[in-house]
């Protein structure tokens, strides 16, 4: 099975970032196991997915998202998790530490919950636009993520960047130029058909072009971390 490839936010202009999500779900989906516990779960559309890997899943958050929450379990991700210790066989949580105010709170709290011997699967951005204001908070180095994690407990981390330069200023020219798809409904469509072969264009080439960067952590789109209890 392999995950939604048509997710309702999925759009031309892109769909190169969900092409990047999905090859982190299915590079990473083998350290899920058991219990998942999805932490920031959102609309969860990634729940049927993760359940071809563990026996069950359980999605976490609070109750001022902005999504229409499918959570399981409501409970603010800053402060104490309202779970018992070591619950989790594994916690996955996608794009959601940028979004707190406490997240070494965030983080040492995971590591609480998770079983020993068992993994913790995170994805953040870095080069990206504010989203969801006012509750974008923080960006990630790959120095800071190995920090905090280490501080929480965490032992063999590992940082790795999803894209190389230019999927990451493809996606950005995308989404800046989209803010000009505005106005009465034929002009919308017309500045959409001057738009959209720019924005596939470089959805197509960005790919192939980032080969040639010899340093994707430097200005990636964002990053994984896989970290173990022990």
């Amino acid at each position: 099975m392999k995950p939604s490839r048509h997710h309702s936010n999925r759009g031309l202009k892109n769909w190169l970032a969900y092409d990047v999500g999905d090859r982190c779900l299915i590079q990473y989906s083998r350290y899920l196991r058991g219990d998942l516990y999805d932490l920031g779960c959102g609309e969860a559309p990634h729940k049927d997915y993760f359940l071809s890997f563990v026996d069950t899943y359980t999605g976490v958050d609070w109750s001022r998202t902005l999504h229409d929450s499918k959570a399981d379990v409501v409970s603010d991700l800053n402060v104490r998790i309202d779970l018992e210790d070591e619950v989790a066989d594994s916690i996955i949580s996608l794009s959601v530490m940028e979004h707190l105010s406490e997240p070494q709170v965030f983080l040492n709290e995971s590591f609480r919950i998770l079983r020993a011997g068992s993994f913790m699967v995170l994805q953040v951005p870095w080069q990206w636009w504010i989203h969801e204001a006012p509750h974008d908070y923080f960006r990630y180095s790959p120095y800071a993520l190995r920090h905090m994690f280490a501080k929480a407990g965490f032992a063999d981390v590992e940082v790795e960047a999803q894209t190389g330069f230019f999927t990451m200023i493809v996606l950005k020219l995308n989404y800046f130029t989209a803010r000009f798809v505005k106005g009465p409904r034929l002009l919308r469509f017309l500045i959409q058909v001057i738009l959209v072969p720019f924005w596939t264009l470089g959805q197509l080439l960005a790919p192939l072009l980032d080969k040639l960067d010899r340093n994707w952590a430097a200005e990636t789109q964002g990053y994984v971390v896989l970290a173990k209890k022990n």
